[in-house]
């Protein structure tokens, strides 16, 4: 990495094209390039959306969208995971209807934990993600906390929005320990959160790399036929659901294998960098937010190959000290 690479994308200034896509007979997709994806639910009766976008003002977008085909009261926001540019614009669902934020156990833990410190973090690092960032009143905090934070269908919810029954739970642990999803059995559509990402950058930053890959393969036992990824393009057909899943393993296991490599040849950190780059950068080196992802990455794999089984809280202050280090 140069000098002159600027931190993660603050550079990042231009606006992304915005799609609404219908992708079954009650399941949306909302996605932009590469940004991060939200995932509607539209029933006769209520309205579920997954991830709520990162600021209230942003969130208006995709409310507007929803109302060039439904006026029901979006009653619902999933927290597919803690992490700010998900979370901190679903007060912004207040006025259209919503009642209940619903969030893993694990999720909530998260948020008590380092929801704070992912909040600067994320707003430093992202500026264009989070427009109108005056406009978040404060962390989200769940209203509906669901499961006992072990993996598996047992703590599974319910909900009917009228027309269509939704099933919310964890699967396991991936991108973080408390990811959560969404998934319409009738019509085979799943609302992944950032477990599945397609051509875009996989940020493993808090991730449990050696858990992820079995949490996609409960995934891929669903069987789906759409699905919703965290970042990229919404994939429709088995396939290429299939495909998503397939780019997200991979991404995550070249990671961590080189991050074992890494400690096992007594690497420091910028040496990790260095190996990891031989072996992802001719891959996926093109895809979106993939130098922002990178760095982040690495820390985490060579984080948890030495034994660091929870991942370190990342501060403003610690994001830059990384950064700077692995500048060459």
């Amino acid at each position: 990495m140069s000098q002159t690479k600027s931190f993660a994308s603050q550079n990042d200034l231009s606006d992304k094209k915005i799609s609404f896509t219908q992708l079954s007979a009650h399941c949306w997709a909302y996605t932009a390039e590469g940004d991060p994806n939200s995932g509607v639910i539209i029933g006769d009766k209520f309205i579920l959306v997954s991830d709520a976008t990162a600021t209230p003002l942003m969130a208006q977008d995709l409310i507007a969208k929803i109302r060039t085909v439904s006026d029901k009261p979006i009653k619902y926001v999933l927290l597919t995971h803690y992490h700010a540019v998900r979370v901190l614009g679903a007060s912004a669902y207040v006025a259209e209807g919503a009642t209940e934020i619903i969030a893993s156990k694990g999720t909530y833990d998260l948020i008590v934990e380092r929801g704070a410190e992912d909040m600067q973090s994320e707003m430093d690092r992202f500026p264009r993600l989070f427009r109108g960032a005056d406009s978040v009143p404060g962390l989200t905090w769940p209203t509906m906390v669901i499961g006992d934070g072990q993996p598996g269908r047992q703590g599974s919810l319910t909900i009917d929005l009228g027309g269509v029954n939704v099933e919310i739970w964890h699967p396991g642990s991936g991108h973080t320990s408390g990811d959560t999803i969404a998934w319409v059995e009738a019509e085979k559509v799943l609302f992944s959160g950032d477990l599945v990402e397609y051509q875009a950058g996989v940020y493993t930053g808090d991730a449990h790399l050696a858990q992820w890959p079995a949490t996609l393969e409960a995934l891929r036992a669903l069987n789906a036929q759409a699905i919703v990824p965290g970042r990229g393009e919404a994939m429709q057909g088995h396939a290429d659901v299939n495909k998503a899943l397939d780019y997200t393993k991979l991404w995550v296991e070249t990671l961590f294998k080189c991050g074992q490599e890494a400690v096992a040849q007594k690497m420091d950190l910028k040496a990790a960098m260095a190996h990891t780059r031989q072996f992802m950068d001719p891959v996926f080196g093109q895809v979106f937010i993939y130098e922002h992802c990178l760095p982040f990455d690495v820390s985490r794999a060579y984080d948890e190959a030495q034994g660091i089984r929870n991942p370190r809280i990342w501060t403003a202050e610690r994001d830059k000290e990384m950064w700077a280090s692995l500048q060459s």
